[in-house]
């Protein structure tokens, strides 16, 4: 059973997922059954990925109940403005063939339009109808979220951001805990694969250096969606609940914190 993190709004988010980008309509449509049965219940997908027709067919082909599961997707800067999201969410419903998404996020901020404000106003119709259990964003800064709470709006439940063990976003994890928002991580296992530190603690648990980075997230409370579509990876990947990383693993995964390598742009994010 994959653990739950409470939300801000009173629901809660399963702490591992399955991140569906690059795939394409009809690879994701297969994968999904897979990842379902192998235990995923948090599948995230975006209109700018282009699958969210596969995501729907893969649904429906693992016959489980909708309320079982837990579904994001994000609106890109096309539907910013003017209740542009709207429309933009009920496309995404009727792509994925569902009444609700249970988590919709701005995909990012593009602060030189100046309209994530008012994208979140709208957004927060969307909740209020409904649509969308639960509203975020991805690819926020801290200033960007000052924005929002200046306007005195909702506190988004999540901002999912590129994030990993050498790209750790220490400051930018303590504003959104200040905030209570969720950090959830899009890359969690991206630039781990060089770090000897990551193999050796990988060999002392004999497990794979991807287990350890998952499982340093899970420790500090970040959600993770790691994408594959290899069936042994996504079954690698979830196995990550039967050990623990102790203090020393933790202070030396730690050391391996490389702020510059990570991107940090206002207009692209996964």
């Amino acid at each position: 059973m994959i653990p739950s993190i409470a939300l801000n709004d009173g629901h809660s988010i399963p702490q591992l997922g399955f991140g569906t980008w690059p795939l394409s309509d009809a690879e994701v449509a297969v994968v999904v059954p897979t990842a379902i049965e192998l235990g995923y219940r948090h599948i995230d997908t975006a209109v700018r990925y282009g699958n969210e027709t596969g995501v729907g067919e893969g649904i429906r082909r693992s016959g489980i109940d909708r309320d079982e599961l837990f579904i994001t997707t994000k609106l890109d800067g096309e539907f910013q403005g003017n209740e542009l999201a709207i429309d933009g969410l009920r496309g995404s419903l009727e792509r994925l063939d569902l009444d609700y998404v249970d988590l919709l996020l701005i995909h990012w901020p593009l602060p030189d339009r100046g309209e994530f404000l008012s994208t979140w106003r709208t957004f927060e119709k969307l909740h209020a109808d409904g649509f969308a259990r639960s509203i975020g964003v991805s690819n926020f800064k801290p200033a960007h979220l000052d924005v929002l709470a200046d306007a005195g709006t909702t506190v988004p439940a999540v901002n999912q951001i590129d994030l990993s063990p050498t790209n750790a976003r220490l400051a930018q994890r303590a504003y959104h805990d200040s905030r209570g928002i969720v950090t959830q991580a899009y890359s969690p296992i991206k630039g781990i694969l060089q770090q000897p530190v990551l193999a050796e603690i990988a060999e002392k648990h004999e497990r794979s250096v991807a287990q350890v980075a998952l499982r340093w997230h899970l420790q500090n409370g970040i959600v993770a969606i790691p994408k594959s579509a290899n069936p042994d990876r996504l079954a690698e990947n979830i196995e990550v609940f039967d050990f623990d990383l102790d203090s020393r693993d933790l202070e030396a995964i730690a050391a391996i914190d490389d702020p510059s390598s990570g991107k940090d742009s206002d207009t692209v994010g996964h």
